[in-house]
């Protein structure tokens, strides 16, 4: 397996605070990869060590096989958390400008950015100047100029902060096909359905460092799936059958799927008539699996984030 991304023992402090201790990340070519935490967790800074743009105080990394991550720059698309467009330039011109700063022609880029923006359906703001654009749309413009110069690796760092659900749906489908190019994505964010429904593979990281690293389906699986039952009696000898962590919640009973399955728990109901209406096994999401990694105060600074992209 050929790595896109080998970071090992990331340390960086600032004014004697630690604010990332030892992060380790390996992101193989080819995937989509999602660096998930709450705000201050570590990840902005995290990204940008990876990228040359910073130092770290202690560890490596390697970048497209170079420990100079800044000699391969121009083999990278870097969208920060930070935006920001020269107001007063068409938005084509913004995206050749973009591709020039990694090294692409502006007149290929000019081309590029037609095709681009024809690609997406924005072909009529391709004259527009950028202070027209709403925010929506001008994020979406930086990300163009982000790709434009056709990258082997595209590091996002929070690429769906302030985007409205379609646009969001959109960025989705652009990620997808990159991939499906073979561009390796790296993401990061602190909205754990992006990441779900993205992502092979994640780092959860909180506190400055890494607290999980694996396959999405590893980290749900961390967690036993639950089980929500209806019965139409309400009470009776069948209720001494149901697992002891089982509770009520709105008419059902919600209990853990114990470990030697559902089977015996619905032989028991039936053996004592306790008319069985409903039943239903969830699998646990990313959510819960966060929450059960990270903490509950992980979770907590991810809700306050979240909520204040949806304002």
């Amino acid at each position: 397996m050929t790595l896109a991304i080998d970071a090992r023992g990331l340390v960086k402090r600032f004014e004697g605070k630690t604010a990332v201790n030892g992060v380790d990340l390996a992101v193989p070519e080819g995937m989509i990869y999602g660096v998930l935490g709450p705000n201050g967790a570590g990840k902005t800074t995290s990204l940008r060590m990876i990228l040359g743009i910073i130092d770290p105080d202690e560890g490596t990394r390697t970048v497209l096989g170079n420990p100079r991550p800044l000699e391969v720059a121009h083999a990278i698309g870097y969208l920060p958390e930070e935006r920001g467009l020269y107001q007063s330039m068409a938005v084509r011109e913004m995206i050749a400008f973009m591709g020039a700063l990694r090294g692409l022609p502006l007149d290929q880029g000019r081309r590029r950015a037609d095709k681009l923006l024809t690609e997406y359906d924005l072909g009529d703001v391709g004259r527009k100047q950028i202070r027209t654009l709403s925010k929506g749309m001008a994020q979406t413009v930086q990300l163009l100029g982000t790709l434009v110069h056709d990258p082997k690796l595209i590091v996002l760092d929070e690429p769906f902060s302030g985007l409205d659900a379609i646009n969001q749906g959109r960025l989705e489908t652009l990620i997808r096909a990159r991939r499906d190019a073979g561009a390796t994505i790296l993401f990061s964010t602190h909205v754990i359905a992006h990441a779900e429904r993205l992502c092979s593979e994640i780092s959860i990281i909180a506190g400055g460092k890494v607290r999980y690293a694996g396959s999405v389906d590893a980290a749900r699986d961390r967690l036993p799936s639950r089980v929500v039952l209806r019965t139409r009696a309400k009470e009776g000898a069948w209720r001494a059958d149901l697992p002891p962590d089982t509770t009520p919640v709105d008419g059902n009973w919600h209990f853990a799927l114990p470990s030697t399955g559902i089977e015996s728990v619905l032989q028991a109901l039936i053996t004592h008539g306790a008319g069985i209406e409903n039943l239903t096994v969830e699998r646990p999401g990313l959510h819960d699996a966060f929450i059960a990694i990270a903490g509950a105060d992980a979770e907590a600074a991810m809700n306050m984030a979240s909520a204040g992209d949806m304002a």
